[in-house]
């Protein structure tokens, strides 16, 4: 029985995917192990959207070989199909698989030959997205289920549409038919995942939207909890504000790309909206849903970003109601329009406006979660710490730490909060 170890950098998409690969091996009688174990084949599913992910795949390789010098390596997912070249160079490489073909992996490792040390497809010729069927899932209360992969947006900045190719949906049925196998299961939360999930529907025939998904799981029941990932601001309507504000299984939480809070910078990104809708737009969402949770995306030091375009995004974010930042240093991508973009931002001065950026977000956090003090969530409890707090999730995504309690993991139970944490808040169940 080979052992196989696998370790997973990146999105939720990769998440996924990384889990169906280890359900796939484990069906075929590989064993799974730690990574930081020894085994014979270890597996990195890397994510490329900036050089820092690169390097850290790098360094994953390095200590793959360092647990087990003999050991097989391969390398798969967006670094490993956008510069296979470069990956299959990398000392201790054995295989490098590109995104179309990881979900081929068993007969991969079974049959791959030394000469072909590169497996990556064109993967811009894909029209299809497949849904991924797990029958398990690492973590015990919640699941990912990916309903949309690629991207036709190719802002500026973005390495990804060249990583997973054009944007493509799975059919409407079997995203049904995933929630309800999920909740049959056992799991009390779903999310949605998807590389442009607003675009969810617009390939298919006939064409859907991701309203419609929503609508009709809503309609089932299936599921206690809903979660949506990350979705554009111009893909917010009304109407799907309103379905949130009355939903009683999707959950208050929303992640929307800001990037840039100046319009100037906005248009050499190629985003397609200005500072001023997307200030509207998160008032309209907070204004139908008062206790939502939004976190941003936003990119410190896009090429000719100005001390004053800077100030303009940190002045729109301080005004915003949004709950949590999700900060990204520009990472020059070749390949891409921005990276030949003139103006490119000193090293020093991006991570300076990181920082300031970082700090904002966490005061933007701390602000949030300190509005629960005395007033009760609803929190899917997770699992228990050896410290005797038991950790569990909002349906608005704060994390929620109770000292003492000794009820049922994967339950939605009442918590009154009492303080705010590092990381979210803590409190207490009654009786």
């Amino acid at each position: 029985m080979q052992r196989v170890a696998i370790s997973t950098l990146g999105c939720k998409i990769n998440q996924f995917e990384s889990a169906a690969m280890t359900e796939s091996l484990g069906k075929e009688g590989y064993r799974i192990v730690p990574f930081d174990g020894d085994a014979d084949i270890y597996v990195i599913n890397t994510c490329t959207v900036t050089a820092k992910t690169d390097a850290e795949s790098r360094r994953l390789i390095r200590r793959a070989l360092r647990s087990n010098p003999e050991a097989r390596v391969v390398v798969t997912g967006c670094y490993a199909q956008v510069a296979p070249e470069t990956v299959r160079d990398l000392p201790g490489v054995s295989l490098v698989v590109g995104n179309s073909e990881k979900k081929g992996i068993v007969e991969l490792l079974r049959y791959a030959v030394p000469a072909e040390k590169v497996i990556v497809s064109d993967i811009s010729r894909e029209r299809t997205a497949e849904g991924l069927r797990l029958e398990s899932f690492a973590e015990h209360t919640r699941a990912f289920l990916q309903v949309q992969n690629g991207c036709d947006a190719f802002c500026s900045y973005c390495i990804v549409p060249y990583a997973r190719g054009r944007s493509r949906s799975v059919p409407f049925d079997e995203v049904l038919t995933g929630i309800r196998t999920f909740a049959a299961q056992g799991f009390r939360e779903v999310v949605l995942t998807g590389i442009h999930l607003g675009a969810y529907g617009l390939d298919l025939e006939p064409q859907s939207s991701l309203l419609a998904l929503l609508e009709a799981a809503e309609a089932e029941e299936a599921v206690p909890r809903l979660r949506v990932g990350s979705v554009e601001p111009n893909e917010l309507t009304d109407d799907f504000i309103d379905f949130m504000a009355r939903s009683k299984m999707v959950c208050p939480h929303l992640h929307i790309p800001l990037q840039s809070g100046d319009d100037g910078v906005l248009a050499r990104m190629g985003r397609h909206y200005t500072a001023d809708f997307f200030r509207e737009r998160v008032g309209r969402i907070v204004a139908a849903i008062p206790d939502i949770f939004i976190g941003c995306d936003v990119i410190a030091g896009f090429p000719g970003e100005t001390d004053e375009e800077f100030l303009n995004t940190v002045r729109l974010i301080d005004e915003l109601p949004v709950a949590a930042l999700h900060v990204f240093p520009y990472s020059r991508r070749e390949g891409t329009v921005a990276a030949g973009m003139e103006g490119q931002v000193d090293g020093k001065v991006l991570r300076a406006r990181g920082e300031v950026l970082r700090e904002l977000g966490e005061r933007k956090k701390r602000a949030f979660c300190g509005r629960f003090v005395g007033r009760q969530l609803s929190v899917l409890m997770q699992n228990r710490g050896r410290d005797g707090e038991a950790a569990g999730l909002s349906r608005n995504y704060l994390a929620v730490r109770v000292p003492g309690y000794g009820g049922e993991m994967n339950a939605e139970v009442p918590v009154s909060v009492t303080e705010v944490t590092t990381d979210g808040v803590r409190g207490i169940t009654r009786g």
